[in-house]
């Protein structure tokens, strides 16, 4: 068993004491509340309790998570050899470590400088996290919000450090919807074979621009989006059914079919509905988006492509489980979400269990652990 979605929800004083001495002040601290337990505060003053990030060890009735807590003690917040332990226990072989907001809380501040140093410290203490069980611990790496230029240069340092992957929080450009520019940074991970990840999804999916289209009609008043009917039978906000889609019409699959994107913590069971309603859409409306916005005509439809580009990562799905062969056995994850709400820990085995009744073994081990080694260019022992 090898999670695609866990989370490093250590203290931000983690990392912060690799910041130049003249950044400290703007960093993130751990701070010791009067009536019990810890808060991370930024420099702003803004406080992170810990919240749905700690529940690991908790049952429903003990958890709460507007209270602050012991870090020192709290399971999943401690050192390396800490980590494999609670792995031990959860009888899972490696993780896949996302950031986890106790680590990254009060990090963006106003000074460019003073944040991208602190995004460089993160994943350099990230990098020597993994470094102690190399074989267990898969960093996914922060990249800085900025121009392209500045995440190029965070891919190419985190590949240096030997992170695994690198997760994205909006499109290349910065925005929440494709353009051109992007094409530089998918050009890089390529070339520096970085696999690229999403926790659910980058997109906003709330009522903004979701798309840029080669042209549109003059009179038009964003009504009937060609963009927002293909990828609506799904949830924009939790899902990456609108990054997918998004991704798919600006053509990005097209220019760069070695490009693969690992959204973890989706779960499946909507994606076949997804897939299908997809193509129906597309069937009835490509002709007309074509003549008005400019969207070129695809080759295959809608739902070739995504199973083809599109890694998904589920926890507790049993629906999913059994239309796995809907998604694509081969682009399924499974993870543990250690620490946060949805993990069963340190019960993940039973809970597999019970959702992989009847499954053959051999597709069992491609989700559990062969399909997230195999993006992360690991070879499956």
């Amino acid at each position: 068993m090898v999670s695609g979605d866990s989370h490093l929800q250590v203290p931000a004083d983690f990392w912060t004491d690799r910041l130049p001495k003249k950044y400290r002040d703007l960093a993130p601290k751990r701070v010791k509340r009067p009536a019990g337990g810890e808060v991370i505060v930024s420099a702003e003053g803004s406080k992170y309790f810990g919240g749905t990030g700690s529940y690991a060890g908790h049952t429903p009735e003990d958890f709460d998570p507007m209270v602050g807590f012991d870090y020192a003690t709290a399971i999943g917040s401690g050192s390396p050899a800490q980590r494999i332990r609670e792995q031990d226990q959860d009888s899972v072989d490696a993780e896949l470590l996302f950031p986890g907001t106790s680590a990254t809380h009060g990090m963006r501040v106003k000074d460019q400088d003073a944040y991208l140093a602190m995004v460089r410290a993160y994943n350099d203490f990230l990098a020597d996290y993994c470094a102690a069980f190399p074989d267990r611990l898969f960093g996914v790496a922060m990249l800085p919000s900025g121009d392209i230029d500045t995440k190029i240069a965070e891919l190419k340092r985190s590949k240096r450090t030997g992170i695994r992957a690198v997760g994205l929080k909006s499109f290349p450009c910065g925005k929440f919807y494709p353009t051109p520019e992007d094409d530089l940074f998918w050009a890089a991970a390529i070339d520096l074979e970085v696999p690229l990840t999403i926790h659910t999804t980058i997109s906003l999916g709330n009522g903004g621009k979701i798309f840029e289209y080669h042209k549109q009609p003059a009179d038009w008043t964003g009504e009937d989006d060609f963009v927002n009917r293909l990828h609506r039978h799904a949830n924009p906000s939790r899902c990456g059914c609108l990054t997918a889609c998004q991704m798919l019409f600006a053509g990005v699959w097209d220019r760069f079919p070695q490009l693969k994107i690992y959204w973890a913590e989706n779960n499946i069971g909507w994606i076949p509905f997804y897939l299908e309603q997809m193509d129906a859409e597309y069937e009835k409306n490509h002709i007309w988006a074509e003549r008005h916005f400019g969207i070129s005509r695809l080759e295959r439809r809608p739902s070739e492509y995504i199973k083809e580009q599109a890694y998904w990562g589920f926890y507790d799905d049993p629906i999913g489980i059994k239309l796995r062969h809907e998604v694509g056995v081969d682009h399924i994850i499974w993870g543990s979400d250690f620490p946060h709400v949805v993990t069963y820990w340190p019960h993940s085995r039973d809970v597999l269990d019970r959702q992989m009744g009847g499954v053959p073994a051999d597709e069992r081990r491609k989700m559990a652990a062969d399909n997230l080694l195999e993006f992360l260019g690991i070879s499956p022992s």
